[in-house]
């Protein structure tokens, strides 16, 4: 209760609360609620009230994380909450040196065990750790594992475990695999959802409709209007998130990127620089980002699309938690369409759109029929209409490559480069949209 207090909870969160009590009665459970509603603590808190009790020195309890980052934050929460309690935690996931955890687990005997699931089976097979003593599985974010491919493992994990012991599964979201595996693996689950699938409903949501060259332009002119606050921005790939940082650090933004590509002491240190507020941007990976957990992080911008809707609630997650507001932007092409009605179908509402003015830009919404000019206006000074002045520039341009015998040619090439020129150099995409 002291390390309760010290860690400033007041008042459990819906999913602590119907949670709790199951687990402590030492009920299988299937804990379904949005990323950042505080499940951590939800098993975390019955684990370390169970272990109080019974042998120490002995690894009693595995949690079994996607990602090293959820790994490492998962291991520092039963450290903050078991502060008084003598229990140890130790944390096991590839990316760095085997021979460190091999040192820890014989010296520490650690009691609880978070580990990612390649490390764990690598450490089962040298004989180095041991699991016929577990008495509590716990499978968090279960939906990430699945779409990572980790499934076979956890087969082989759970095959070691004692014939005897309580599953808790705890997800965000509820696909169709989860469900099986709650079938196979848990004995009458006591099942909390809370608002299941649904991003966190402190964060409000708004689209900003672009095209794919015009994303640079477009995430500068938002940042400017997020001053305050960290921010949190997706990329699809490890290459586009390390590419997307540097350009903004070369902006003058305080920004890192977080990805597969990064040895672990240089996401360490990536995470470490965000989290003490050295760093305001992070650029990441979904995969990457699955472990951060800081209560300031104000924004959560989509540079790039999320494949599934199940991602757009992981990734929004990272904003609003612990009942904090949040803000999350998307950047959507026209070729986004289809996965943004998927999203606006799983909020069950529409998304509002902004557009962002771009100077010398005049630009057809891709994500309706209607029309957004963000143009500059024409100085007053009596400068000729720029319309005006663009048409005759390609149309004079347009003459001089045409055919002496080819007038048509001349007007119907100037009207032709006229138009793109007003829609700017990116027109092609929109003059596609029907």
């Amino acid at each position: 209760m002291n390390a309760i207090d010290r860690a400033g909870y007041t008042e459990p969160t819906p999913i602590q609360s119907r949670a709790i009590g199951p687990i402590l009665e030492g009920k299988d459970l299937l804990g379904l609620a949005q990323t950042g509603t505080g499940k951590t603590a939800a098993f975390a808190l019955p684990i370390l009230q169970h272990l109080l009790s019974g042998k120490r020195c002995t690894a009693r309890a595995l949690v079994l994380s996607p990602t090293r980052e959820l790994a490492e934050q998962t291991r520092k929460a039963f450290e903050t909450l078991g502060k008084e309690t003598g229990l140890f935690a130790l944390s096991i996931y590839g990316g760095v040196s085997v021979s460190g955890q091999l040192r820890s687990l014989k010296r520490d005997m650690p009691e609880i065990i978070v580990a990612c699931p390649g490390r764990l089976l690598d450490l089962m097979g040298q004989g180095a750790i041991t699991l016929e003593n577990i008495e509590i599985l716990v499978l968090d974010e279960a939906d990430q594992m699945f779409d990572m491919g980790f499934l076979p493992s956890i087969r082989k994990i759970i095959a070691s475990l004692p014939e005897k012991h309580q599953t808790l599964m705890f997800s965000a979201t509820l696909p169709a695999e989860i469900r099986s595996l709650a079938r196979e693996f848990q004995k009458e689950p006591a099942r909390v959802e809370i608002s299941n699938s649904r991003p966190v409903e402190t964060v409000s949501h708004i689209v900003y409709p672009v095209t794919q060259a015009d994303k640079n332009a477009v995430l500068s002119e938002i940042l400017k209007d997020t001053a305050t606050g960290q921010v949190l921005i997706f990329a699809r790939t490890k290459h586009r998130a390390q590419k997307l940082a540097v350009h903004l650090s070369e902006e003058g933004h305080l920004a890192a990127s977080l990805h597969g590509n990064l040895s672990q002491a240089q996401r360490d240190k990536a995470m470490q620089k965000f989290r003490s507020g050295k760093v305001r941007i992070m650029v990441a990976t979904d995969i990457a980002a699955r472990g951060i957990d800081i209560s300031g992080i104000s924004h959560v911008i989509n540079f790039d699309m999320p494949d599934t809707s199940e991602a757009y609630t992981h990734r929004i997650g990272r904003t609003g938690r612990m009942m904090h507001s949040g803000t999350a932007l998307t950047l959507a092409t026209p070729e986004d369409r289809s996965m943004l009605r998927t999203i606006e179908g799983l909020l069950g509402k529409p998304i509002e759109r902004k557009i962002v003015p771009l100077r010398d830009k005049g630009i057809e919404n891709p994500l309706s029929d209607q029309t957004y000019p963000t143009r500059e206006p024409a100085a007053s000074n009596g400068a000729r209409d720029e319309h005006s002045s663009g048409h005759n520039r390609a149309h004079d341009k347009a003459t001089s490559r045409a055919k002496p015998n080819s007038p048509h040619r001349s007007a119907h090439s100037g009207s032709r480069s006229s138009t793109r020129r007003m829609l700017g150099r990116h027109s092609k995409e929109f003059v596609s949209i029907p």
